[in-house]
């Protein structure tokens, strides 16, 4: 048996209250396998997974750094509005640029390391959620991303 499926469920039974690290497994002397698990009730430490619903407010309030980190040809097939498109290969040196010219480049304003409004948004999660180990680890500890990505807004603005 597998600590996972148990760890999700007390994840997914704390999450409105506090945040979960797993720091992987310990094996005994006699076999058994426990998880050491850390549980955070630091409100900065908050779900850095964006919704749809989250993020169309975001995009009504215009309070939002929207990054697209597909590559060109995805963005110009189809895009959401106000994205801007950083592909994933090239997003580590970008983030790194200095702000104006960061602002030349892309035409948008350079995202603050203590912003709390950066999402970060692909296809369907996979490389968003790359984004954000990339940006979490520049710095940028606020940063979020959509994980329903392009695909799921485009089939929910369809309706």
């Amino acid at each position: 048996m597998t600590v996972f499926p148990a760890l999700q469920r007390i994840s997914s039974a704390i999450k409105p209250f506090s945040s979960i690290y797993y720091y992987g497994g310990v094996t005994s002397g006699r076999g058994l396998r426990t998880s050491v698990v850390k549980c955070s009730e630091d409100p900065a430490k908050r779900d850095s997974v964006v919704t749809l619903e989250q993020l169309k407010a975001m995009l009504a309030s215009r309070n939002i750094q929207l990054f697209d980190v597909r590559n060109p040809e995805e963005f110009q097939a189809g895009r959401i509005p106000a994205a801007t498109n950083i592909p994933l290969e090239k997003l580590e040196e970008s983030l790194q640029l200095p702000p104006k010219v960061f602002e030349r480049r892309f035409q948008v304003k350079a995202p603050k390391k203590e912003d709390d409004n950066i999402v970060f948004h692909c296809q369907r999660g996979r490389r968003s959620l790359t984004a954000l180990e990339i940006a979490l680890r520049l710095g940028f500890s606020r940063a979020r991303h959509y994980a329903g990505g392009y695909s799921e807004w485009a089939e929910k603005e369809k309706q």
